[in-house]
């Protein structure tokens, strides 16, 4: 048994009978013009059958092969970067896709939870498998609001070990996204880091006017303790959702250390 470059697995029979297949239809296509009508009619029923099943094997392939890859953490992040991730959600499918009505504390995998003080939820989330060729991420967020009688709509989204393993108050976050919506809302980034008793907060609104939604949390400005870092977690803020449809298409997460002046 091998296994060639796109992975396929052949014997060397297999690959013995692919090769005889291709010569002779490559004969009988060269010697169509003068082929007995006869047999040229046998051929050409023959040829129907396998161009049916291979134009389905091609068809089905290629809108396979067009989505995301499911696992992918690739996605573009500053050269300087000493640590990037894309939330599993974003990656790879859950044992539960969806949740609805989504009541506050609702975990969406083991990162995402949803918080919200609505008396009774009128809100869904939904797991869903990007499809567009632009796209990175292997599936998005889908959250519907309607009827919302709350006060605040956030995901708080948990940050790994790794977020925190040498992070230095030098350091930059970024967070890039891309959002879909029904209607235009407001959306607030905020960055928590827990040191000790303390946890430290910085708020940036997400630029949904620009072509790239991203946000950077400079640590500079904080008075945060390196040494007892226990918690990193960023909120994301939804303002008046009531009525609409986000789409969080793509989520993730670098750093890197600020240029010394």
């Amino acid at each position: 048994m091998v296994q060639n470059m796109s992975g396929d697995k052949q014997s060397w029979l297999d690959r013995s009978l692919d090769t005889g297949t291709l010569r002779r239809w490559t004969r009988a296509a060269r010697a169509a013009g003068e082929t007995d009508l006869v047999e040229l009619r046998g051929q050409r029923l023959r040829a129907r059958r396998l161009k049916q099943q291979l134009d389905q094997l091609i068809h089905v392939s290629e809108a396979r092969l067009a989505l995301p890859y499911i696992g992918n953490q690739s996605f573009p992040r500053p050269p300087d970067s000493d640590w990037a991730w894309r939330p599993a959600l974003w990656c790879g499918p859950l044992p539960t896709p969806g949740v609805a009505p989504a009541e506050t504390k609702s975990m969406f995998g083991q990162e995402v939870t949803l918080f919200h003080d609505c008396a009774e939820s009128e809100l869904t989330l939904r797991q869903i498998r990007n499809m567009r060729e632009e796209d990175l991420a292997a599936f998005g967020l889908r959250m519907d609001v309607f009827r919302f009688d709350g006060s605040y709509l956030s995901l708080a989204i948990d940050l790994p070990k790794g977020a925190s393993d040498g992070l230095l108050r030098k350091h930059l976050i970024r967070v890039e996204t891309i959002v879909e919506m029904e209607h235009p809302i407001e959306i607030f980034a905020r960055l928590n880091i827990k040191h000790g008793p303390n946890t430290e907060q910085i708020v940036r609104e997400l630029p949904l006017n620009e072509e790239e939604i991203v946000v950077e949390f400079d640590l500079a400005y904080t008075k945060l303790n390196e040494n007892r870092i226990e918690k990193i977690w960023l909120d994301l803020i939804f303002e008046g959702p009531e009525m609409n449809q986000v789409i969080l298409r793509d989520l993730t997460f670098s750093r890197r250390k600020r240029a010394e002046l």
